[in-house]
């Protein structure tokens, strides 16, 4: 079987959290969803198949190059990553392959599929979905495609059968992730792939572990386990996988675990493993500030962590235990000291906009912002995602109008905008007070010369001097109206 894994383009891509600019500086990451489903068919199956796989972002494919590449190669059978943020575009994708070739089944895996699987299998050119995780259910599905077992049995999997959807759950979560084999990047070219953040121009990205412990009402990872389904790759299996990136050519490497630290043992042997190899590779990983401590950062920076980002979210208490954040801003200042001592760098993430959310919270998250003083900051409007316990609660409770992820699961069309908390702040308004703490932050003429002074190479000058001039360039129509020194604070 002629089998393509695909990630589609993002032409159509929902946006609208961020000013425009901030998007169009982020740079392109390996899609190690689909390189791992790839990677799993080809050692699992050996020369049965013939698997390649299609990065349409970073080549930028138009529809009409995308038209004539499956008009000169044919398949069998293509997996398409499933975003919800990118379903416009799946759909499209999707369609040409069917126009180019009829008798081409499509799979589709990703978040959106296990959130809406009955609207999504009912869209007209979709024959299978996997829910859940996918190495070992994609095996299953090829068999079933064969005929060597029945669809019935396949878990994980959502297929039509006689104009009735039959639904089989979720595929198991797998309990050794050291079986299952790491991205194999030769898939792709490795030159396509790098960070805004990197320091050098080839940056590949992996993941450790899978689960987080946390319950924090925004996540958008509904389908993530609680603490006891994490799982973790073996500390020699993590840095197997460095030592051949290095082999590739790769030095830089920026772990997605959604909380690398949860296991700080694991990440000793990791530290331990990578200095008894002598691999020379940075790293850097994101990271719970409970979940580390002085020791461990010492280790983790001889080891070649550079950096940590760090889910602030929120800059007081009472909008940390909203969220069930699970921690302080007591902790939060202890953390980036330590990060700081360690030399290591740290990256903090805000949210603005959440649920009972005031202009003077707003205002303590930029002064603590201001105060952690991190090497870089991030900051989103707060979108309330499908699946979890905020949106639910909003469209309980009428803050939300209407299912709109639902609705727009079972009609993607273009101009759908994302969900805002709109309790006390508008659209507009909030759109204005991102560009504010963008602004405060970055504008600050001590930042500006700390990170020039840092700067090592040519080309991480010219990717940070495009964010930085995107940042000074951004407009808001109603900014200087909302006067932060003003505000009122909520008991």
């Amino acid at each position: 079987m002629k089998i393509l894994f695909l990630n589609p383009p993002r032409f159509h891509e929902l946006v609208g959290k961020n000013p425009s600019v901030i998007e169009h500086n982020r740079g392109y990451n390996p899609p190690l969803g689909i390189l791992s489903l790839a990677s799993s068919v080809k050692k699992f199956t050996g020369d049965r198949h013939d698997v390649q796989v299609l990065d349409c972002q970073p080549r930028q494919l138009s529809y009409e190059e995308l038209e004539t590449y499956f008009q000169e190669n044919q398949f069998d059978l293509v997996g398409i990553t499933a975003m919800t943020f990118t379903l416009i575009d799946v759909i499209l994708t999707a369609e040409i392959i069917k126009k180019t070739n009829p008798s081409c089944r499509i799979a589709l895996g990703g978040p959106h599929v296990h959130i809406f699987p009955e609207e999504t299998i009912g869209l007209d050119w979709v024959d299978y979905l996997i829910q859940g995780e996918g190495e070992l259910a994609i095996l299953d599905l090829l068999e079933a495609i064969d005929g060597k077992r029945p669809f019935r049995e396949v878990q994980g999997i959502v297929v039509q059968e006689n104009g009735s959807v039959f639904n089989n759950g979720i595929a198991p979560k797998i309990e050794d992730l050291d079986f299952v084999p790491y991205p194999d990047r030769q898939f792709l070219p490795v030159e396509h792939y790098g960070s805004l953040l990197g320091k050098s121009n080839l940056v590949t990205t992996m993941f450790t572990s899978r689960g987080c412990p946390y319950k924090c009402t925004f996540c958008d990872r509904p389908m993530s386990p609680t603490i006891s389904g994490f799982r973790w790759r073996s500390a020699q299996n993590v840095v197997d996988e460095m030592e051949e990136c290095v082999r590739m050519g790769i030095s830089e490497i920026l772990i997605y675990d959604d909380t690398f630290s949860v296991r700080k043992d694991r990440v000793l042997e990791i530290c331990d493993e990578i200095q008894a190899r002598g691999i020379q590779v940075t790293w850097d990983v994101r990271a719970h500030v409970n979940t580390v401590d002085a020791n461990l950062l010492r280790e983790m920076k001889k080891a070649g962590c550079d950096r940590i980002h760090y889910g602030v979210e929120s800059g007081n208490d009472r909008m940390l235990k909203v969220i069930k954040k699970n921690t302080t801003v007591k902790r939060v200042k202890k953390t980036f000291a330590e990060t700081k001592e360690a030399g290591i760098e740290a990256l903090g993430y805000f949210m603005i906009g959440q649920q009972t959310e005031t202009l003077a919270d707003v205002a303590d998250t930029i002064n603590l912002a201001k105060e952690l003083n991190p090497d870089y900051c991030h900051f989103t409007i707060f979108c309330p995602y499908p699946a979890t316990e905020i949106y639910n609660r909003g469209v309980a409770e009428g803050i939300i109008k209407e299912d709109v992820w639902k609705k727009f699961s079972e009609n993607p069309r273009p101009g759908f905008q994302l969900p805002v908390w709109e309790e006390i702040f508008t659209r507009q308004q909030l759109h204005d007070l991102i560009v504010k703490c963008y602004k405060s932050f970055y504008t600050r003429p001590i930042y500006m010369l700390k990170r020039l002074s840092r700067i090592r190479s040519l080309g991480e000058l010219k990717r940070k001097s495009r964010a930085g001039l995107s940042v000074l360039r951004m407009k808001a129509n109603e900014v200087d109206k909302l006067d932060l020194s003003k505000a009122t604070k909520v008991s």
